[in-house]
């Protein structure tokens, strides 16, 4: 059976639909039925109404790689997307996605390294927030000299970015946004970026645009991360178009915590009694407390910035991490009286975007420690959700004509 033959029977097309909704002939389709190659736009046709059928009617596609808890599927969702295909190997994370995402008709995989190309559904974007690993072979005219082949396939092969790029490769997905660390810029001497950005550009052919956000613009934290876009065509996009707040505009603290005077409902293990007061496991113990103080003064004295991070309400907390669990240095809230308090995870989930700046719809099924280690390691849900509208009319400029083009509206 030929790709286009295959196609158009997923699509549901009779050959004399296809003739119409496309503009060929129907000797012409017959021809592509029977094996002599199809016009690539017409393939193209073919996998968008593929993947708009699969999606329910839905805007656009897409596949959530490395996927925590959902942090760049929710930004995405909410611009008009479909998650066709999820990944993520912590299995502790996939109970908080499954708990937030119930309606999916698609299992989680695990471990990316193991699933074929072929056996991930079409789609229009790729989203992953892939960890940052260096590439230990030298770049391209070390090996020319030696007379090695190059290429991500060598470059990249044995790490978790090889993977991104084989199923792009495979798939060649209208657009793709990779999001990670600040420091990927710098990492390895800068060796990993430009494997990642050759990559993408040279070897993919993709238009690649890339920015450092601050989300302080739209929760109370100092997180910054870099957010790598690309087009399989080249459009008229561009970073600067993003739409955030001056940082100084952003909220603070007291907009995530607790209010503690029973103007929200007690929410165990988080808040407790009519007041929802938070609970005392939060607070720090003495001990632990003046560890921190002695260990801050210490580094003080001998000239360096490691400390604790003391916040009030008017405050910007540092980048919470995945460390977070701990001992919550990094984000410690002063109390009347005593030790300090971590903030709950209630206030993470709210901290990290996942829930409004008030809210507590977000499920958290797992411990705090994990909790915490999740959260640490997520992204920002607003952030996301405003590359994700930068982003989409893009391509939905494209699929628009398309979509006109099949018939579809």
């Amino acid at each position: 059976m030929s790709e286009f033959s295959e196609l158009r029977q997923r699509a549901n097309l009779s050959i004399a639909e296809t003739a119409q909704l496309s503009g060929y002939g129907e000797r012409t389709i017959y021809r592509w039925e029977n094996g002599e190659t199809a016009r690539r736009a017409v393939l193209d046709l073919l996998h968008s109404r593929i993947r708009r059928e699969e999606s329910g009617g839905r805007a656009f596609g897409f596949i959530d790689l490395f996927a925590g808890i959902g942090g760049l599927r929710k930004g995405f969702e909410s611009a008009g997307g479909h998650c066709v295909f999820t990944s993520e190997w912590n299995e502790y994370s996939q109970k908080t996605y499954r708990a937030n995402f119930p309606g999916d008709n698609h299992e989680i995989a695990g471990d990316i390294r193991e699933v074929a190309a072929a056996d991930i559904p079409d789609h229009d974007i790729l989203l992953a927030g892939f960890p940052c690993q260096p590439f230990s072979i030298a770049g391209v005219s070390k090996k020319n000299a030696l007379g090695r082949p190059h290429g991500f396939h060598c470059d990249a092969q044995g790490t978790l970015f090889f993977d991104v790029a084989r199923i792009i490769e495979h798939h060649q997905p209208r657009a793709f946004v990779l999001e990670n660390v600040k420091n990927l810029l710098n990492h390895d001497k800068g060796q990993t970026f430009r494997v990642i950005y050759r990559t993408l550009t040279e070897e993919l052919g993709y238009h690649v645009h890339t920015r450092v956000v601050n989300s302080r613009s739209l929760v109370p934290q100092q997180r910054e991360r870099i957010f790598i876009v690309g087009f399989k065509d080249k459009v008229d996009f561009s970073f600067d178009d993003l739409d955030v707040p001056l940082l100084e505009n952003g909220p603070r603290l007291k907009a995530i915590l607790h209010p503690e005077d029973g103007t929200e409902d007690a929410e165990n293990p988080f808040t407790e009694g009519p007041k929802a007061k938070v609970a005392d496991k939060y607070t720090l113990t003495e001990h632990l407390w003046s560890y921190l103080q002695n260990y801050a003064e210490k580094h003080r004295a001998a000239g360096n910035g490691f400390g604790f991070g003391l916040c009030g309400p008017e405050d910007v907390a540092r980048t919470l991490s995945a460390r977070y669990y701990k001992d919550g240095s990094e984000i410690l809230i002063r109390q009347n009286r005593g030790a300090p308090r971590r903030l709950t995870p209630r206030e993470c989930s709210r901290l990290m975007g996942f829930d409004a700046l008030d809210g507590s719809s977000f499920r958290i099924p797992v411990s705090d420690t994990q909790a915490y280690k999740q959260f640490g390691n997520a992204v920002v849900v607003p952030v996301v959700r405003a590359v994700a509208n930068l982003v989409v009319p893009h391509l939905m400029g494209e699929l628009e004509q398309q979509k006109r083009l099949f018939a579809f509206a």
